[in-house]
């Protein structure tokens, strides 16, 4: 799972500049964007295994839908 120097580090290499204050995900956003990909991470289920995020990004989609699901199961 790549942390956030980790993906600090990887912008940097690829002359990509992030903002000094952004959450994680928003990170990745920025750098798939540049990449030419859709900034999917985290935001639904994927089968793009070959992808840098892949299993990071869908252990927070899984997480985001049980937190979604405990919400939704209160109504």
């Amino acid at each position: 799972m790549p942390t956030i120097k980790d993906i600090q580090s990887i912008a940097k290499n690829r002359s990509i500049q992030l903002p000094k204050k952004i959450r994680k995900a928003n990170m990745i956003h920025i750098l798939q964007e540049k990449e030419g990909n859709s900034p999917c991470y985290s935001k639904k289920e994927c089968t793009n295994k070959v992808c840098l995020w892949y299993i990071d990004c869908q252990k927070e989609f899984n997480k985001s839908n049980v937190a979604l699901n405990k919400f939704l199961d209160h109504f």
